[in-house]
């Protein structure tokens, strides 16, 4: 931005320090040193920096409330037609994947453009246009939703979202046609190295988060064992997916029907994911197409529970089968903003696995995937659950209304 001294506060430092050819640059929000710290000192810097934006532009301001000029309407229409091409997004489809999963393929262009295996994004509906249900508008909360795929050519994406709460379960009630707020891709790719041997361990929702990564995986030439777990064979979702960018997969159910493997490598095994991975490291469980000595990568994806028990056997009872290996964990903390180190309800403890002592904790929205040796899993059980009355609230509350409306 040219900045025009006679016009310019420099007292109020709303423009950094950094100067090239007579530019300087700006920010709005915590970015600026002047306004970081906290989310009341970036909302201030929009209510300073209004006025500068302003004050550089008065003679452009000055002579469009004049009568002599007349911008060009079909320009300026064309060009916010391009705005709300790329960035409002429009429902295209919702299904129900199983009975608590729920998958929203929305037409957005820039976000399925910038969209890397492992990000997410921040979604809800217009207070505008809200979810009717028995008369009642219903409005969701800011949802985490995990980023499934993307057809970049088409313009469209699609998230997929557990139903753990009232907002989760709104989900499936938006219509095709619907304007929505998605903002993102939020967090951090997932790191894809090149030629490895990668395990990966997914829960629940994990598994729509991995089946992407899987992808990723096998086009830089990995050798991927997939352990899938599921509460019962009813859960299973998206298993095309997960095959075409697997070379083994053990599936794994607590309960219910069996999943049956469709091809001759896979198995299925009844128990969870550390009892199905002991049982392959022991030759229990199928061929073993992948050695699991051969793992230079652990990467866990699910509940907290799932993720820490996965932390806690490779030091125990998977520790004689594993070689040297990094393990990591994509950290489901709190979230609000999304918007990477502004609110700080997604601040994750970390602890030293050498000394148990408290070191540099981590925003989870900037950076989701973590060393689960780092992280503090009894920290993480606590964030999770300290909204809970609320959720139970709400849940009930629409529970409620739906009992009124299939009435």
């Amino acid at each position: 931005m040219k900045i025009v001294p006679e016009l310019y506060d420099f007292s109020q430092a709303f423009f950094t320090s950094y100067e090239k050819e007579g530019k300087l640059v700006s920010f709005f929000g915590d970015g600026h040193p002047y306004y970081a710290g906290s989310v009341v000192k970036a909302m201030a810097s929009a209510k300073n920096g209004y006025q500068k934006i302003a004050d550089l532009f008065a003679e452009d301001i000055a002579r469009a409330e004049t009568e002599e000029y007349s911008p060009d309407r079909t320009e300026l229409e064309s060009f916010f037609e391009r705005l709300d091409h790329e960035f409002k997004p429009t429902v295209v489809h919702v299904e129900k994947l199983t009975p608590t999963i729920t998958e929203i393929i929305v037409h957005a262009p820039a976000a399925a453009r910038n969209f890397r295996p492992g990000e997410f994004y921040r979604m809800q509906n217009y207070d505008t246009d809200p979810i009717i249900i028995d008369g009642k508008p219903m409005s969701m909360e800011a949802l985490a939703m995990t980023g499934a795929w993307t057809d970049v050519d088409k313009g469209l994406l699609s998230m997929i979202v557990l139903e753990i709460g009232a907002s989760s379960r709104l989900v499936q009630y938006v219509k095709p046609g619907q304007k929505l707020v998605v903002m993102g891709p939020t967090g951090a790719p997932t790191e894809i190295p090149f030629g490895e041997t990668v395990l990966l361990a997914g829960g629940g929702l994990g598994n729509a988060v991995l089946f992407s990564i899987s992808k990723a995986l096998k086009k830089q030439g990995c050798n991927v064992m997939y352990f899938a777990g599921y509460k019962q064979g009813e859960d299973v979702f998206k298993m095309d997916e997960i095959e075409s960018s697997t070379d083994k997969i053990v599936w794994c159910t607590d309960s219910g029907a069996e999943i049956q493997p469709r091809r001759e490598q896979d198995v299925h095994f009844r128990g969870n994911i550390i009892q199905a991975m002991l049982a392959y490291a022991e030759g229990r469980a199928g061929d073993q197409v992948i050695p699991m000595k051969s793992v230079s990568r652990i990467i866990a994806i699910g509940s907290d529970g799932m993720m820490n028990a996965v932390r806690e056997a490779r030091r125990s009872v998977l520790h004689p089968f594993l070689g040297e290996h990094i393990a990591i964990g994509s950290i489901n903390s709190p979230m609000q903003c999304m918007m990477k180190e502004i609110c700080a309800q997604c601040l994750q403890k970390h602890v030293d696995p050498e000394t148990g002592k408290e070191i540099t904790p981590v925003f989870s929205c900037f950076n989701q995937d973590q060393e689960l040796d780092r992280v503090d899993f009894a920290h993480l059980k606590s964030r999770l659950r300290q909204n809970s009355v609320l959720e139970k609230l709400g849940n009930s509350w629409l529970t409620h209304l739906l009992s009124y409306t299939s009435a």
